[in-house]
């Protein structure tokens, strides 16, 4: 996949070296030319010196062929704005974008956009929004025994009870974000597209809550 990062300051240079490394296209835009020093001698993909938001240094960075945006500027206007052009203009199926303001952040997310907030989020995340991974650990208890695992419903799941997932996988549902909204759901609980569900579960089933997530479930929709 083709991959164009917006912002060659630590995490942007940071995102950029680990996707190249994991075999992904990068293109790195910054309005500073000497900020491509942080990306190393051996970053091979396009470095473009521009605006984020110009439309023509998105085409020079390739985002008509892009699989994924990052908005990791230092400047949440510019941050929102791009990403929303890479969004809305080009039809990146995969935009997420750093927000240093938290009341700009929870208005971005009821946009559909992914934004990570600066202290507390990791490059990791950063790559888990862009390469949509659909089971991920974000939390473990001091005993190391009891996580909390992000779920991204798959399209197999879609229509079906929440009650079904949680008994082909083993864990518990703890509460489900649908459109920006987090909420409790119950086991009657129908799946929608888009969903994303924090789950509980031990080290014992988390091989089982990936393959579940994962496989067609069995049967038709309830």
């Amino acid at each position: 996949m083709h991959v164009v990062v917006m912002g060659c300051g630590r995490v942007g240079s940071a995102i950029a070296r680990r996707l190249e490394q994991i075999g992904h296209s990068v293109a790195v835009i910054d309005q500073d030319p000497e900020a491509f020093r942080r990306l190393g001698p051996d970053f091979g993909g396009r470095q473009v010196t521009g605006l984020g938001f110009d439309r023509q240094t998105l085409l020079d960075a390739g985002i008509d062929s892009a699989g994924a945006f990052a908005a990791v500027s230092s400047g949440d206007n510019s941050n929102i704005i791009s990403a929303r052009v890479a969004r809305e203009t080009f039809g990146v199926q995969h935009v997420v974008a750093r927000i240093y303001d938290s009341k700009r952040a929870e208005v971005f997310e009821r946009m559909g956009i992914p934004s990570v907030a600066t202290v507390p989020w990791t490059v990791n995340r950063l790559l888990r929004e862009l390469l949509s991974v659909k089971v991920s650990e974000i939390w473990r208890e001091p005993t190391g025994r009891v996580l909390l695992m992000r779920v991204t419903v798959t399209d197999g799941w879609v229509g079906r009870k929440l009650a079904e997932l949680e008994a082909a996988s083993g864990a518990r549902a703890a509460w489900l974000v649908r459109f920006g909204e987090a909420l409790l759901p119950t086991s009657a609980t129908v799946l929608q597209d888009g969903d994303q569900l924090v789950v509980a579960a031990t080290d014992e089933i988390s091989d089982r809550v990936h393959h579940a997530v994962e496989q067609q479930p069995e049967g038709g929709r309830a």
